[in-house]
Parts: C-alpha cells; structure tokens; sequence
C-alpha cells in the first residue's frame, strides 16, 4: 500500500509544540516526549479526520517515532523569540527543556486539536521519557527499518483490537461451515 504524501503545516507545528510546552512543566517534558505528543497527536488525528494534524514525517529511531521537522521548527520559533530551550544534565544524558516566552497564541489549531494536544501533554508529562518511549513501540514502528519514515496508515495499529465472546462463537461456527472434510491421502499415492 502507497502511503499517502501530506503537507506540512509549519505554522500549526509551531503552535502545537508551543501548547504543549505550555501544557507540560518544563521539568516534565524533553526532546524524547515531546517527539512523541507530536507522534501520537498526528497520527490519533489521522485516524479520526483522514488527515494528520501537522502533517510531518516521523522516522524510525532506536527510542520510537521522530519528527523530521522538530528541531528546524524549534529552531524557527527560537529565532521568533516564541520559545526558550535550554540543555541540562538528567541522570547521566542531557535533556532539553521547552518553555514559550510569553502568552501562547492558538489561531491554526481547532478546539478539538487543541483538546487532544493537551490530552497528549497530560499523557507524555505522566510518564517517563522511557515509558513514552515504550508506548510508541508499537506495531506500526516494529514493522519500519531504521530511518524509514512511518506512514500514517499504520496509525490503525495504534488502536487496540478487542476480541470479544461474541467474536469467538462467530469464528468458530463460521470455520465449521466452511470446513472441508481432510484430504485423504491415500488419493495421492493413487494419482501415481
């Protein structure tokens, strides 16, 4: 299956990054989570409207999904003055920190991608960079190589399928319908 191409919308990469670094306490979100807010708000996006929010390129890395286009766009808002990061020590790495220099102005985003931003802010800000990561371990970035771009189709994967009782007895009458009786075979040493 072709994945399908999609624009990326700069101005709405920068206001969602700017949400979620104001939803997030700087001590609470790096360069690792905020990678994958943008993944998961994409891709959550893509698979309810048929289109993602941003519409970036995220690329199999060794910790999950990462975002071509986030560090050329922070360094945009950087130069705008939009936002401050700034590197510190975190148990033995280093992690950035993210936070907007003055009141976050949302004119691109709509209520309900503003919502599900803030939604995937609480999500990544409760956990840790590594249990982020984890989480975006999934089927779709198992199936990529190293460096491939992940396309958003594979955001169905996300969604957790749940095989019911119901789902059971169906496939089980539906297999004894359509079985056949076993082969014998001695009808193939005959044929010789």
């Amino acid at each position: 299956m072709a994945a399908a191409k999609f624009q990326l919308d700069r101005e709405k990469m920068k206001e969602a990054i700017l949400l979620i670094a104001s939803e997030c306490p700087p001590e609470r979100l790096g360069n690792v989570k905020l990678h994958k807010a943008l993944y998961f708000a994409d891709m959550l996006t893509f698979l309810h409207v048929g289109c993602p929010l941003t519409g970036d390129e995220y690329l199999k890395q060794k910790f999950g999904p990462t975002a071509r286009h986030l560090s050329i766009v922070v360094n945009e808002l950087e130069r705008e003055g939009r936002i401050k990061v700034s590197t510190e020590e975190y148990y033995g790495m280093f992690k950035k920190n993210y936070v907007p220099t003055g009141d976050v102005k949302i004119t691109r985003l709509s209520e309900i991608e503003i919502k599900l931003l803030k939604d995937m802010s609480e999500f990544v800000c409760g956990y840790s960079a590594k249990e982020v990561s984890e989480f975006s371990h999934n089927a779709a970035w198992e199936m990529m190589d190293p460096g491939e771009v992940i396309p958003y189709f594979t955001a169905l994967q996300l969604v957790p399928e749940e095989i019911t009782d119901s789902d059971r007895q169906w496939a089980l009458e539906s297999a004894r319908e359509h079985a056949v009786e076993p082969f014998p075979i001695e009808v193939l040493h005959k044929a010789h």
